[in-house]
């Protein structure tokens, strides 16, 4: 178990040109703390923040604690989770070899995950006076990461919703750096035939992006006023997200040396000796000519080309009716 005598716990932001959306970690960090008042809890941001990542191992190990704990408080493991984070640990234990740091994995696109979105979704549904939802399609609208496989774990989600659910279509977008974007989404659903789409934004908290897409959804709203559109919101805040923290660290004993996906890989380790002080080193992840997978993540690196649109559509629906 957690104990306040020895661990601090990290969580680790992104970070966001909103101060609203960092603000909003920091009262979710708050509320964390009122549900476990015993145990230490600290929040740092990996950029566009007063207290950025190297400041935030530090200030953890100077705590007094024996161990730090760090939590990438981010859905998807791109650039900055696999290789900036790793690196930036290592470093903390330079720094302060009296501390045991141990990094757990970032949140993920997992059953937990889903179940928010799905409850998302819900509401959506609900918004929308529960329409037939072969005529309502849905759209995940994700950050978007020059990393193939955050954005694939935006595809697992999609499909998992389809499973679940009786839409015809379940697609995804993303808001910037691959494609597609929203308005080609929503383009296609109609061409399709849907009549509603409910777009189901996959962020935990607020911020310049969120803006961004409230204004994409205005205009869609305006350039197709024949369908019906419900645009969900941030859920960093659903007991969903405290329950799967929770789960990470408040269980179990944490298993000794327990390390983040890339944080020892042999390819990103050769990556830095190369690239220490390019920013641009998150693209190396998609140079390698082979494929390796870490036991027990799933995180793989290979040479991708092209844009992965992911979307996921039922050609034999009611084909029994």
């Amino acid at each position: 178990m957690i104990s306040a005598n020895d661990t601090t716990l990290l969580l680790v932001g992104h970070g966001s040109r909103n101060r609203d959306g960092n603000k909003e970690i920091l009262h979710f960090a708050a509320q964390w703390r009122e549900r476990h008042p015993g145990w230490r809890i600290e929040v740092c941001f990996i950029e566009h923040a007063e207290v950025l990542l190297d400041e935030g191992l530090d200030r953890a190990a100077r705590s007094g604690s024996k161990r730090v704990v760090v939590i990438p408080f981010i859905l998807n493991a791109a650039g900055h989770v696999k290789m900036e984070l790793p690196h930036a640990v290592e470093e903390a234990r330079e720094r302060h070899p009296g501390v045991e740091f141990q990094v757990v994995r970032h949140l993920g696109m997992g059953r937990e995950i889903f179940a928010v979105l799905q409850g998302q979704l819900d509401t959506l549904m609900k918004q929308l006076d529960m329409p037939d939802p072969s005529t309502t399609g849905v759209i995940l609208l994700g950050r978007g990461s020059s990393d193939a496989g955050a954005n694939g774990e935006l595809a697992k989600m999609a499909r998992w919703i389809f499973e679940d659910n009786d839409h015809e279509l379940v697609d995804i977008a993303f808001t910037g750096v691959t494609w597609p974007r929203l308005e080609t989404a929503v383009q296609r659903q109609v061409k399709l035939g849907m009549t509603q789409v409910a777009i189901v934004p996959v962020y935990l908290f607020t911020g310049v992006l969120m803006e961004r897409i409230k204004a994409q959804a205005e205009r869609l709203q305006r350039q197709y006023p024949q369908v019906a559109f419900a645009l969900g919101t941030h859920f960093g805040f659903d007991k969903g997200i405290f329950d799967l923290l929770d789960a990470k660290v408040g269980g179990d004993e944490l298993p000794e040396g327990s390390l983040l996906e890339c944080d020892g890989c042999k390819y990103r380790l050769a990556a830095e000796d190369e690239h220490l002080h390019d920013h641009s080193h998150t693209a190396i992840h998609h140079d390698h000519a082979h494929e390796h997978v870490h036991g027990g993540c799933g995180h793989s690196h290979a040479g991708s080309h092209g844009h992965c649109h992911g979307h996921a559509h039922r050609h034999d629906h009611h084909a029994h009716a």
